[in-house]
């Protein structure tokens, strides 16, 4: 189902616009260099932005399962703690103050943001003792970053505005193949650090005294966590600004099409569930208002937030279903039936008929025994 949706939405995003490009001459376009105008638009503008919507999704629907994992909460997604709302501020606050950058380290300013946030919300909440305590005080940190872009918004001019307002929304317009190059040196640190985390993501859902238990240290491995989400979260933020919420529908979606399943294979996943969900939502985005574009994130939240609560009451649902079969059958255990090999008293309370001739046999007889006053022929009468 990943596939067939990716190959649909991808070659949707290829084809689709002006100028409208045949499926059939899309292999043509890619491989042979064409020069006409058709060549051009896939070349240089709609497979670089298809491709950065891949990597974008991917890293994200990671970072958002690593982050629910850690924190053992469906709810913990990087718009809740801070660190997607930091990368913004990290990349939206030199723009405003008009300083002279290099596009190079909008990446390391979007990455100290996210630290950042993420920092600031460990730290206020004791350094992740409670998952609880972490995502609760993530809300109230992202809260305090946006309200910081809202001060710059106001500080900007005109031209700045709609620049950072549509960068606030996440937006893959006009991106060429120079930001996809610059996220690769990201994600050859970001990989083997997931490789490496996933089996402790498995450990953390027992809970922080049973990680313990096992060794595990629980408040370092959730800092482990927030840091290679950071990594994850900060370079996509950098290029394509907060896409909302793909954190939060991609582990959902891996979780319920394979729900006995754990971290491990979970993680994958994920990363294939927020690249489907970028790319679909990109085509909308730039074809919907068309010659308008759409910010993506704006999609995201849109489609992602009501699906990911019918996908978290689904598999609630699907719970207690299983939980209440697992109930019925322990009590059956514990409590069985009527067993159909035991006789039954009433048979044998009754008296004992011989076979044959049908006459009663004398009371006593059998270890049957006598009513009150009643003899049983084999006592003294005396």
């Amino acid at each position: 189902m990943v596939i067939a949706v990716l190959t649909v939405a991808s070659v949707c995003a290829l084809c689709l616009g002006t100028p409208y490009v045949p499926p059939h001459r899309l292999v043509g376009a890619v491989l042979d260099g064409d020069t006409t105008l058709a060549g051009v638009v896939v070349n240089e503008l709609r497979f670089p932005r298809l491709v950065l919507a891949l990597i974008a999704g991917a890293c994200l629907g990671a970072a958002g399962l690593v982050l629910q994992e850690a924190l053992r909460n469906p709810l913990a997604v990087p718009e809740m703690l801070g660190v997607s709302s930091g990368a913004a501020l990290g990349v939206a606050a030199p723009l405003v103050l008009t300083l002279s950058l290099p596009a190079a380290v909008q990446p390391l300013l979007a990455l100290g943001g996210a630290a950042l946030g993420g920092g600031l919300t460990l730290l206020a909440a004791g350094l992740g003792r409670s998952p609880s305590a972490v995502l609760l005080t993530g809300a109230a940190v992202a809260a305090a970053l946006q309200a910081a872009l809202l001060v710059l918004m106001v500080m900007a001019d005109q031209l700045d505005l709609q620049l950072i307002y549509r960068y606030l929304l996440g937006s893959l317009s006009a991106r060429t193949w120079e930001d996809v190059t610059g996220l690769w040196p990201w994600l050859l640190v970001a990989a083997p650090a997931l490789v490496l985390c996933a089996p402790v993501l498995s450990v953390m859902r027992l809970g922080d005294e049973d990680a313990e238990a096992l060794g595990v240290r629980a408040q370092r491995a959730r800092l482990a966590a927030l840091a290679i989400a950071v990594v994850l979260i900060a370079p996509v933020t950098a290029v394509c600004g907060p896409v909302a919420w793909v954190g939060f529908l991609a582990p959902h979606l891996a979780r319920w099409f394979n729900s006995s399943a754990g971290a491990v294979r979970w993680l994958p996943w994920s990363a294939a569930w927020g690249a489907v969900v970028v790319t679909v939502a990109d085509v909308p985005a730039r074809l919907a208002l068309a010659p308008v574009e759409t910010p993506a994130g704006a999609w995201t939240a849109l489609l992602g937030v009501p699906a990911g609560i019918a996908l978290m009451r689904s598999r609630r649902r699907d719970r207690m279903t299983e939980g209440s079969r697992t109930g019925a059958a322990a009590l059956r255990t514990l409590v069985p039936g009527p067993r159909t090999d035991t006789p039954r008293p009433d048979v044998e309370a009754l008296p004992a008929v011989e076979r044959g001739n049908g006459s009663q046999e004398e009371p006593g007889a059998r270890g049957t025994v006598p009513l009150p006053g009643e003899t049983t022929g084999t006592e003294d009468p005396r």
